[in-house]
C-alpha cells in the first residue's frame, strides 16, 4: 500500500505565490521560484504549482516560471491552471512539469480528459474538482465534519471557483476516473484557506467511490486536519498551502522563516533567550513531515513519499 502524502502547494496569481479564503481576498506571500527550491531542499517529495487565475483570464499557464521552478527542483511537479488542450499539456509537460492539473477544460470538454491520458498516459493527467455545498435551509453548513446520513449536495465550480455549474460534484469525479485521471485533486471551496479542516464529508464520499488516488485541499490549519483528511476522508494525500505560508503554522512570508536560527524548536528573542511558541509544535510537525520523517504526537503514516 502507498503510504499517505502531503504535498506542498503553491497558488500563483501574476507571477507571485498568493493566499487566500474561499478563493477571493488574496494577499502576496512569496516568489514562487524562491519557495518551490525551498521545498525542494527541505526534502519534499512532491510539489503542485497552480496559476489559479490562468482560466478566468483565458490564456494559457505562465510557462516561464514553470520553466524556472522546474529548473530549481528535482521532484514530482504537477501544474495547473490555463490547461485548455493537448498542446497546453504537452507545452507545460516541455516545460519541466511531470503532471498537469485540469479543471475548468475537463468540465466543458471531458474528451480532454480521454484523449490527454491516451497521449501521455495516466499517470500524468491530475483532474481538478473544485467543489461547493448547496445550501439547505435548517442545516449548518459551517460543520464540515463526518456526516454519513445527511443528504449533502456539492456542485462543481470552473474559473478558478468563479463561476458555478449544474454539475454534481460527486459524479464529476467518478466520470473524470472512468474517461483516464490518474489521481483527483478535490477542493472544497467551502474550507478553501480558513484552516478550519477539510471538508470530510465531500473527501470521503469521493475517496470511497473512487479506484485512484484523492487529493484533499482546502481548509488545513493544523497536523490533525491534514490526519483527519487522510483517515476520516479517505484520501491518498493532501495538500498544504495556507498552512505552510505567511502566518501558517509553517512560517511567516517565506517559509525559511520557520525554521528557528536555534535548530531545537526554539525561537531566538531579542533578549538572546529563547522562548517556545504556540506554534513550535506544528512547525516541528510539519517539517519532519516534509522531511520524510513522522509527526510527532504519534501521528503515523502521513510521511511525503512518491
Amino acid at each position: 500500500m502507498l503510504a499517505k502524502r502531503i504535498i506542498p502547494c503553491l497558488d500563483v496569481k501574476e507571477g507571485r505565490v498568493v493566499k487566500g479564503v474561499q478563493y477571493v481576498n488574496f494577499r502576496d506571500a512569496g516568489d514562487p521560484v524562491e519557495q518551490a527550491a525551498w521545498y525542494n531542499e527541505q526534502g519534499a517529495d512532491e510539489l503542485v504549482f497552480l496559476d489559479i487565475t490562468a482560466s478566468i483570464e483565458h490564456r494559457g499557464t505562465m510557462l516561464d516560471i514553470v520553466k524556472r521552478t522546474a529548473e530549481q527542483v528535482f521532484i514530482p511537479f504537477t501544474v495547473g491552471g490555463g490547461i485548455r488542450s493537448v498542446e497546453d499539456i504537452r507545452a507545460t509537460l516541455n516545460a519541466g512539469a511531470d503532471k498537469v492539473s485540469i479543471m475548468t477544460a475537463g468540465v466543458q470538454n471531458p474528451k480532454l480528459i480521454s484523449e490527454s491520458a491516451e497521449r501521455f498516459g495516466n499517470q500524468c493527467i491530475v483532474v481538478a474538482v473544485d467543489a461547493k455545498r448547496v445550501p439547505r435551509e435548517g442545516r449548518d453548513d459551517a460543520y464540515l465534519g463526518p456526516a454519513p446520513d445527511e443528504e449533502i449536495e456539492w456542485l462543481v465550480h470552473t474559473h478558478g471557483g468563479t463561476q458555478p455549474t449544474q454539475v454534481d460534484a460527486l459524479e464529476y469525479a467518478k466520470r473524470a476516473e472512468d474517461l483516464g485521471a490518474g489521481e483527483l485533486l478535490v477542493t472544497s471551496m467551502d474550507a478553501d484557506g480558513t484552516r478550519a479542516g477539510y471538508d470530510l464529508e465531500l473527501l470521503r464520499r469521493i475517496s470511497e467511490s473512487a479506484g485512484i488516488p484523492v487529493i484533499a485541499s482546502g481548509g488545513a490549519g493544523n497536523v490533525e486536519h491534514m490526519y483527519q483528511a487522510l483517515a476520516v476522508g479517505k484520501c491518498d494525500a493532501v495538500l498544504a498551502a495556507s498552512i505552510l505560508g505567511q502566518g501558517g503554522a509553517v512560517g511567516a512570508r517565506h517559509p525559511r522563516a520557520a525554521v528557528s536560527k536555534t535548530g531545537n524548536g526554539e525561537q531566538a528573542m531579542g533578549n538572546g533567550r529563547t522562548t517556545k511558541s504556540n506554534d513550535d509544535f506544528e512547525n516541528a510537525a510539519l517539517l519532519a513531515l516534509l522531511k520524510g520523517g513522522t509527526a510527532p504526537g504519534g501521528i503515523a503514516g502521513c510521511t511525503l513519499t512518491r
